[in-house]
């Protein structure tokens, strides 16, 4: 599961980690709203996608902006909310991601995500962590990427994160954790390659760090640097 990630930097500096890619023409709308520093789902974010038509017969990766929350072109509004993580097992069958996991795979830069902990096993007392990179750099999550059309014919890209199996260090708190990869495996992920199924498992968890936070982060409301603070207990939620 992975259902909040945060953006410590400007929305520049978050870009300039990533060099390979080209600003598309929407990119810039998204400046004043980073840091973000408890970003949910419904939002937009920057994403790289393959662009294919930048020059004719070329392509190449490119930022561009996206709902977090997959809609594929044939879904219908209303129902149920659009799932923002999609499991690795079964990806390539779903009816949901199978077509977007074949020909459009993204890359979700951030600086850390959320997870909470079932302390009890009721669900009721949840203890949230930060989970960051062991150096403090920016990485990504292997996300799958849709156009959808809403009531007035206007076209809305949205993704979702993909999913696995828990490294040791994530197991401790939960059961999944989204895919993160490595540098040397951005451009397969983002290739023609229909099936890059080997990409999705567990970040080594050497190279990943973890820590206790307040509760405030269950309320998207609290977007604040204080969010991803360490703390020893876990004190009780103040909305702002």
């Amino acid at each position: 599961m992975c259902g909040r990630i945060f953006v410590k930097t400007s929305l520049e500096e978050l870009i300039s980690n990533f060099p390979f890619a080209v600003k598309g023409g929407d990119i810039d709308g998204l400046g004043n709203r980073f840091p973000r520093w408890n970003g949910a789902p419904s939002q937009d974010y920057p994403v790289i996608i393959r662009d294919i038509v930048r020059e004719p017969d070329t392509s190449g990766p490119m930022f561009v902006v996206a709902r977090w929350g997959l809609m594929p072109a044939w879904a219908k509004p209303g129902g149920r909310p659009p799932p923002v993580n999609i499991r690795c097992e079964g990806i390539s069958s779903n009816g949901m991601s199978r077509a977007a996991y074949r020909s459009r795979r993204c890359l979700v830069p951030i600086n850390g995500f959320f997870e909470w902990k079932d302390i009890h096993g009721t669900g009721k007392n949840k203890q949230p962590y930060a989970i960051a990179m062991k150096d403090g750099s920016a990485f990504v999550l292997a996300g799958i990427w849709e156009t959808w059309k809403d009531e007035k014919g206007v076209s809305i890209r949205n993704f979702a994160i993909v999913t696995c199996e828990p490294n040791e260090m994530m197991a401790a708190i939960h059961d999944r954790m989204p895919v993160i990869l490595h540098r040397e495996d951005y451009e397969r992920w983002l290739s023609p390659e229909p099936d890059p199924y080997d990409l999705m498992k567990p970040f080594p968890a050497e190279l990943m760090t973890m820590w206790k936070i307040g509760r405030d982060v269950g309320s998207p409301k609290n977007d604040r640097p204080e969010i991803i603070e360490e703390v020893e207990d876990d004190p009780e939620p103040t909305l702002i």
